[in-house]
């Protein structure tokens, strides 16, 4: 038999080396991050290009790791390379920064055009490992564009630019891959994924779960409630609605089939929720901080005004959830020791929320009422869930044990863990032996273990960034490449020619642009791309608001993820779920209908997207939620009718839903909820015999 330093010799040891190697990585980069956050010592520009360099390390490092473990040698022989490449031009850019951007704009040595040629295949090869052909052929696509414009027909036709210049635009000048959107990335996204990551760390998603357990057992949708917040609040921090549908769906998928739903209707559950998640404050996957960028104003305005919007979606959301959970007749019983040991203590949930209360309370205050920074909110949000995430329990333990008078674990502790020489053996057993000596004492080994989830919330938040960063740091060279060919100005003469100045037709028009932009691509990556090349003209031509042309996009963005024939989180949830994928589609749409026809309602509805809402914002909003409600009862609610008038009543009271989201006029809106409530209170007194409030069957 092999001994333990034998085996720790080979692969096994290997990878283990490894992953501690992306640990002390992970490590290091929040620390470069926290540090300049606190001292900003470099200028934007010059942190942004040592910052892809540490992220690309850790993404090397973790990558490399996965692909050996699953024996995948060839990938990882590919991306060391790739990622190498990335690795050694940020920190080549960083130590010569003044030379190459302050003395040399617009030319550079020939070495530096070989390693930008370089920098672009790696940033393809890694976009492909990481998002697939689709958003490799639009990358690939808009470089030729750029080159090669001089060839293109018509209104998008322009001067083309050389191969020198292309290499200038995204590398060597500092302004494309390392732009604008990376330079935002490393400020302002990267350190609030830091507090995610902490969140998993520390349990807090946890902690959501069995809130949510709790609540579910008071309502009879309760399992797929349960699986919309949690794949709503961790998809809002993920950022990508496909990683979400991955990550939330291996759990909350399984337990919906176990209640006894169908597995399309559990999949198609799990994709709306994964997608809707990307558009609730505070976090927004990330896209609040870009548009607070682009809008020039104070992040807060931007999660105020889209608070309106998201208590929309969400309530739509679950009423849907609600009639699909019914119709399939499961019982909807979640036992809360599937899930967990024992419920919390009264102390315990006080402990949990003073240990989460606080960091977000500093959240809210730096950013709402002392009016900093998104970056240095950030920073001091960070630090302080450090702080409450190791002092609370281990405050906590010291309190058991003085309660106790027992603080010491059991002795079991220290045999296992002294080896197989003992306190006289290697130095490693006795160190070992020492070690669980010392965390016998058990406020030291809460201490310990609570540091030891701080750095593993390092690690996980470095993880969960980088494939962000990456698609950003592309994005940003794509978009300086927009501008540069002037391709903004050219969809605005585009759009207003196939619009014919109609603004319902350019609302669609810029839908249809988002939906094909958006497929495979991170929430945020897809609403950049939009905001650029449609709201320009919906403000400039159109007239519509500025907040509100964003916001319509920003919506319109996240619609790839359920909208065949590509609806990646569909894809995704149903080979989870092993369903049929059309299926899974037709379900998932069913739910999320409203989310369709809401970029219309903002642009016609303008007072509900306010960063300073009021009384007619709440009206407003009011009146579109009950189009939202009326559409998801149209055609989700299981009438108890015969086929042909179930299609008629379904289709006529959707089309009246959409009417009451998007109409301007007040009056009418008042009219058809007036309508819907009408029909609502038919169907229960005539179709099923319940009398006011719709409670029991009328006596015959």
């Amino acid at each position: 038999m092999d001994t333990q330093s034998e085996r720790e010799t080979g692969p096994v040891g290997w990878l283990r080396g490894l992953d501690l190697t992306v640990t002390v990585a992970a490590v290091l980069f929040w620390g470069v991050v926290l540090w300049w956050a606190y001292t900003q010592t470099w200028s934007t520009v010059k942190y942004a290009v040592l910052f892809v360099g540490g992220i690309m390390t850790v993404y090397a490092l973790n990558e490399t790791r996965e692909s050996l473990e699953a024996g995948s040698k060839v990938d990882a022989l590919v991306l060391l390379p790739a990622a190498g490449v990335l690795i050694t031009a940020s920190f080549y850019f960083f130590l010569n920064f003044e030379t190459v951007y302050l003395l040399r704009q617009g030319f550079a040595a020939e070495h530096e055009y070989m390693l930008a040629r370089l920098i672009i295949i790696s940033l393809l090869y890694l976009t492909w490992r990481e998002f697939g052909n689709i958003f490799l052929f639009l990358v690939i696509g808009v470089m030729l564009y750029a080159m090669f414009g001089d060839a293109v027909p018509g209104v998008l036709g322009h001067a083309g630019m050389s191969q020198l210049t292309l290499l200038q635009a995204t590398v060597t000048d500092l302004y494309g891959f390392y732009g604008s959107l990376t330079q935002l990335t490393a400020s302002w996204i990267a350190p609030f994924l830091l507090y995610a990551g902490l969140l998993f760390a520390y349990g807090a998603f946890d902690l959501i779960l069995r809130l949510a357990i709790v609540a579910a057992g008071r309502i009879r949708s309760g399992v797929a409630q349960t699986a919309v917040l949690s794949s709503a609040v961790i998809g809002s921090i993920n950022g990508s609605y496909t990683a979400n549908a991955a990550m939330t769906g291996s759990f909350t998928i399984p337990t919906m089939k176990e209640s006894g739903m169908s597995g399309h209707r559990a999949a198609g559950i799990e994709a709306v929720a994964s997608t809707a998640g990307q558009v609730l404050p505070p976090v927004m996957g990330a896209s609040a901080f870009v548009m607070a960028s682009y809008l020039g104003v104070a992040y807060l305005n931007i999660v105020v005004a889209g608070l309106v919007p998201a208590a929309i979606l969400v309530a739509s959301i679950a009423i849907a959830v609600h009639y699909t959970a019914i119709s399939d007749s499961s019982d909807q019983d979640m036992e809360f020791s599937e899930f967990f040991d024992e419920p919390l203590s009264r102390n315990e949930k006080i402990t949990e929320a003073f240990r989460f209360g606080i960091p977000f309370g500093v959240l809210i205050y730096y950013l709402g009422i002392a009016q900093y920074t998104v970056m240095t909110s950030a920073m001091y949000t960070v630090f302080a869930m450090i702080i409450t995430g190791i002092t609370t329990p281990t405050l906590q333990r010291i309190a058991e044990c003085v309660s106790s008078g027992s603080w010491t674990a059991d002795r079991e502790v220290t045999r296992r863990t002294q080896g197989s020489g003992g306190l006289l053996g290697p130095a490693r057993d006795r160190l070992r032996a020492l070690k669980a000596r010392v965390l016998r004492f058990r406020p030291l080994g809460e201490f310990a273990t609570q540091v030891s989830n701080t750095v593993h919330g390092f690690r996980r938040g470095a993880i969960i960034l980088a494939p962000i960063a990456i698609i950003l740091v592309v994005i940003s060279g794509v978009v300086n490449l927009f501008s540069t060919t002037g391709v903004p100005a050219k969809i605005a003469l585009l759009m207003i020619n196939l619009s014919g100045g109609i603004l319902l037709f350019a609302v669609l028009l810029g839908m249809a642009v988002a939906i094909v932009m958006g497929v495979g691509m991170p929430t945020v990556a897809a609403y950049v791309v939009v905001a650029i090349l449609i709201v320009p003209t919906l403000v400039n031509e159109f007239g519509v608001a500025q907040i509100t042309a964003h916001y319509t996009m920003f919506y319109a963005a996240i619609l790839a993820g359920i909208t065949p024939p590509v609806a990646t989180a569909a894809v995704v949830a149903a080979g989870i779920a092993e369903a049929n994928f059309w299926r899974t589609c037709g379900a998932a749409l069913k739910i999320a209908a409203p989310l369709f026809v809401l970029p219309i309602a903002f642009v016609y509805n303008p007072a509900m997207i306010s960063m300073s809402p009021g009384l007619g914002t709440l009206w407003v909003g009011f009146m579109v939620v009950m189009g939202a409600i009326a559409i998801i009862y149209g055609l989700n609610y299981p009438f108890e009718l015969s086929l042909g008038r179930k299609v008629l009543a379904r289709s006529a009271i959707a089309v009246l839903g959409v009417l009451i989201m998007t109409y301007p006029m007040a009056l009418a809106k008042l009219a058809g909820i007036a309508v819907f409530a009408a029909v609502f209170v038919a169907e229960k007194v005539m179709v099923r015999g319940l009398s006011l409030p719709f409670t029991k069957e009328v006596k015959q």
